[in-house]
């Protein structure tokens, strides 16, 4: 009996059936939607460039289009004058495994509506991929998408009258005929409930952050007991469990005490937060959630954690949102609050976000090319998705653990 490799190197060679890699499912396809064309850029690069290191010369040779320069299939989504639109596939996608990349949250992409500018709503580029989906059924051999921001994962529940928005927009990509559906650090991960049937994946970033870290923070140690991780409040206290447990530091825990008298904004507005754990006297704090949003909340712990001692306060997030802009941090970081924000390339960022000195990207492309090519052979993601063994490994050549 074969074992799973521990290597993801060699992950792509596993095969419960025998020796030889699996046949791929078809030629890969990838549809970058309006916003992800330059994130699928590198994705094509470094999924050409993984093709090239592996592959038997006899894969390449039975296979016709599995090894290409470029795996991209244009689409184009116009729209008419008066809003409505369409998507029109550039070339054949008859007998492609397509991988559909879209960032529901690039408010850079625009229209024109009745003659104006237009910057497109998540809802619009949702629609837009319903369409892209609508124009490949029935020729493509099968339909991925790749979504890193799901789209309305935020209302993943329903309290009192509220629509089930999430949950809804699940089950229609799954009754377009999506076989797959892949998004990283989903809002609420039980949203996978809606389409039992359906492949659905919701993963971590957190290896890529933690080795992010150690390029951007000189002499970051995590066994010198110095170090805390803190979550902003209940609902992602399972993610920082994880971080927590991985890197053996403690944890805290934030709360928030809302006014349930009143709703500001469809939501009961917080009063206050409350800490929950040790003194954080002189240790540096790395404060986990899957966004930022506003970021009010992330400012207001940092505030809350540098009065209670903290040497420096970090923040990692999967995605970096910053709706009201970057000013509030700007003017936190000249006042010492925040030392540095942690943030994945998997959502737009803007230029003035990536120039800021205290923001650090990190680049998930080699990783969703990894993944495009492991479900196209249909191989088991298992030791590709699941961060631990691969940020022991890291611990171990930093010296943080030691070597079994």
């Amino acid at each position: 009996m074969i074992s799973a490799p521990n290597d993801e190197r060699s992950y792509s060679r596993y095969n419960q059936y025998g020796d030889n890699p699996m046949a791929p499912v078809g030629p890969i396809g990838m549809i970058p939607l309006k916003g992800s064309v330059a994130f699928s850029e590198q994705v094509n690069y470094y999924l050409n460039k993984r093709r090239m290191e592996y592959q038997q010369e006899q894969f390449i040779s039975k296979y016709p289009g599995f090894l290409r320069s470029d795996y991209s299939i244009s689409v184009d989504t116009p729209r008419f004058s008066s809003g409505e639109g369409k998507a029109v596939v550039q070339s054949s996608v008859r007998g492609h495994d397509l991988y559909i990349l879209a960032d529901v949250m690039n408010s850079s992409c625009t229209y024109k509506l009745f003659g104006q500018d237009n910057r497109m709503s998540p809802d619009d580029h949702y629609q837009d991929l319903k369409r892209v989906i609508l124009a490949c059924s029935g020729k493509a051999r099968r339909i991925n998408v790749i979504m890193p921001f799901l789209y309305e994962s935020r209302q993943h529940k329903r309290n009192s009258r509220e629509s089930l928005d999430c949950a809804f927009a699940l089950e229609e990509l799954y009754n377009l005929g999506v076989a797959n559906i892949i998004t990283f650090d989903a809002h609420d991960e039980r949203v996978a409930n809606a389409i039992p049937l359906s492949g659905f994946e919701s993963i971590p970033a957190t290896y890529q952050i933690i080795k992010e870290m150690y390029r951007q923070i000189p002499n970051l140690n995590f066994s010198d007991g110095k170090f805390m991780i803190v979550s902003p409040d209940e609902g992602g206290i399972t993610r920082a469990m994880y971080f927590a447990s991985i890197l053996g530091v403690p944890l805290g825990t934030f709360y928030k005490r809302r006014d349930y008298t009143r709703i500001v904004n469809g939501r009961n507005p917080i009063i206050a937060h409350e800490f929950l754990g040790e003194s954080v006297e002189g240790l540096d704090i790395l404060i986990i959630d899957d966004m930022i949003s506003s970021g009010d909340s992330i400012l207001d712990i940092g505030r809350e954690m540098k009065a209670r001692g903290a040497r420096n306060v970090y923040c990692s997030v999967t995605f970096a949102l910053f709706t009201e802009g970057i000013d509030n941090f700007n003017r936190a970081y000249e006042e010492g609050i925040i030392k540095k924000v942690f943030a994945t390339n998997l959502i737009h960022r803007r230029p003035e976000l990536l120039a800021a000195p205290w923001f650090a990207d990190v680049n998930m492309c080699k990783f969703v090319a990894l993944l495009i090519d492991a479900i196209n052979h249909d191989s088991s993601l298992s030791n590709l998705i699941n961060p631990t063994e691969k940020i022991k490994k890291l611990l171990t050549e930093k010296g943080e653990i030691q070597s079994e």
